[in-house]
């Protein structure tokens, strides 16, 4: 290996020549590795490429004598040089990647395969004195064509406009049309302005109203993307630096479209970087529907599932830009996220663990137990399969019921039903001992045992050998913290890797996002059955988190 490195560092300073198959093969597994693991098709042309190279390299390369007739002066020569063929064919495989991966997003949408990635998308449209009606018209024009590529939808992209110039219109909001012919159609219907130029405050607007969940705009997060088109003429009469970069920062991808004698550098204050892929120019209006691909495209996610580009044994299900494999009934997902394994539904004792102090809140326990009974409604609950043990705290631990006493849902369910919220301090070190020593210690013997902690305050007792106890007899520990819960606690509860095992949220609403980060990863291999039991039961909790969510939002 130190040969190898000492012939490849050799190999570069070395004017083009026939080298030996060893440098050869030294340099292209050196270049092989500096293509990102990401870009799979650029391997894939490189390989190839440097098999060619390896075996015909004495061919492919000039000889010494072409070498010496082109050769600069000593003053301008280099002090090293680097091979032009393989670089020359590490390009030619980037190229070749890149073209791939526009011929398939061009495919794509030819054969209807390309769905936009969800979107809260906010046109913000200048309509000044300088912006002709009939230019304004081919604003519209070219509005409604990229809105026809899009895929309109309450679930994937929703569409607002903002109609500007002295002042700031919400024509349209992002709330207000589901469909596409409605939306064109409002579109159609908008005036201009004609009057001055506040592009800043148009920004701010987008930012603090069109953007908004009044105005429609999802929740924030990594699945959402938010993105502003704006579409000027002219110079700005107010800031816009400052304005932009906040709006950016708050998550908003920024694409200006510059028309005739507009300002590039206000074009570049707005927009995001790289700002090649942000800033666009065009002479005149009537051009401007040249920009609707682009557009399109910048928004088009292939469907991987329907294109085939994908690994799953099973079921496909598309998200954007990706995919996530599933498994038919009677089938459990494997660890690889690939492949699906017929032992499902193996035996697991799940034990809750459940704060019952003053601080949860009587309306709150009430909503603590519809989401244990929405777990119980999804679990295999027999005498050979699911078992379920309650435990509830405060400032004593009582056991609502052991591990194997129902084995049915509807008994199950009753009993989860029939808690009494106790109302007092908070033992959470208390009620691991007991989770521990009683309700784990009355368990099958192999099978998996997961615990569920769930608290809404700092623990009035040390819960540090009860924690470390639990994980090391080998128990999947999770812990749910909501409100005032400390999440240093959370994490000294929760099995490693914490950022798996751990989740804190201010309040009920977003513990929809808790369930997305579920990720149940570590399993004995020897005991695949143990494994799928515990991967299932990740998905039933992240089912009954959802519903929950949902139900409580609608309550308030």
């Amino acid at each position: 290996m130190r040969a190898c490195n000492a012939n490849a560092v050799f190999f570069t300073l070395l004017p083009v020549r026939p080298y030996p198959i060893k440098v050869r093969l030294c340099f292209s597994a050196r270049l092989f590795w500096s293509i990102p693991e990401q870009l799979t098709v650029a391997r894939s042309h490189f390989v190839a490429a440097s098999i060619a190279w390896i075996l015909l390299g004495p061919a492919l390369s000039p000889s010494a004598s072409d070498h010496r007739s082109i050769r600069s002066p000593p003053h301008l020569r280099p002090v090293t040089m680097t091979p032009s063929m393989p670089l020359f064919l590490l390009l030619l495989s980037l190229m070749g990647a890149q073209a791939m991966n526009d011929l398939r997003t061009a495919a794509a949408m030819a054969a209807g395969l390309c769905k936009t990635r969800p979107t809260d998308l906010v046109f913000i449209i200048d309509s000044s004195r300088s912006v002709r009606p009939s230019e304004f018209e081919q604003v519209k024009v070219f509005l409604a064509k990229v809105i026809e590529g899009l895929d309109v939808g309450p679930n994937a992209t929703r569409v607002g406009v903002v109609n500007y110039a002295s002042r700031v219109k919400n024509e349209v909001s992002l709330k207000t049309h589901r469909t596409k012919a409605a939306l064109v159609r409002a579109v159609t219907k908008i005036e201009p302005l004609s009057t001055g130029t506040m592009t800043g405050l148009a920004i701010q607007f987008a930012q603090n109203v069109a953007f908004s969940e009044m105005e429609g705009a999802r929740t924030k997060s990594q699945d959402i993307s938010r993105v502003a088109i704006i579409v000027t003429d002219g110079r700005p009469q107010d800031n816009v630096r400052d304005v932009a970069q906040r709006a950016r920062e708050a998550g908003i991808e920024i694409f200006a479209i510059g028309v005739g004698r507009v300002d590039m550098n206000t074009l570049k204050q707005m927009a995001s970087d790289p700002l090649d892929d942000h800033v666009d120019y065009v002479e005149s209006y009537s051009v401007i529907e040249k920009l609707t691909k682009k557009f399109q495209e910048a928004l088009c996610v292939s469907d991987l599932c329907a294109t085939g580009d994908h690994d799953c044994e099973q079921v496909c299900i598309s998200t954007p830009g990706s995919y996530k494999c599933a498994c038919k009934d009677g089938f459990t997902l494997k660890d690889d996220g690939r492949t699906c394994s017929a032992c499902s539904s193996a035996a697991t004792d799940v034990v809750f663990v459940i704060d019952g102090s003053k601080s949860v809140r009587p309306e709150n326990f009430e909503l603590v137990k519809k989401w244990i009974n929405q777990i119980i409604d999804k679990l295999d609950v027999s005498d050979i399969k699911a078992h379920v043990g309650l435990v509830q705290y405060s400032s004593t631990v009582r056991e609502e019921f052991p591990l194997g006493r129902y084995n049915n849902k509807k008994d199950l369910k009753d009993a989860v039903k029939k808690m009494a919220y106790m109302e007092r301090g908070t033992m959470t070190g208390q009620a691991l001992n007991f989770m521990v020593e009683n309700s784990f210690g009355r368990s099958r013997p192999g099978v998996a045992k997961v615990g569920i902690v769930f608290t809404d305050g700092r623990s009035q007792d040390y819960i540090g050998d009860a924690a470390k106890k639990a994980k090391d007899n080998g128990y999947k520990m999770y812990a749910v913290g909501v409100g005032n819960a400390v999440e240093n606690e959370l994490k000294e509860i929760a099995s490693e890797p914490t950022a798996d095992h751990y989740f804190y949220t201010a309040d009920f609403k977003t513990m929809n996002q808790i369930a997305k980060k579920l990720q149940i990863n570590f399993c004995d291999e020897e005991k695949p059955c143990e494994c799928d039991s515990l991967v299932k039961f990740q998905k039933k909790v992240e089912s009954a988190l959802q519903a929950l969510t949902k139900k409580y939002i609608l309550l308030h």
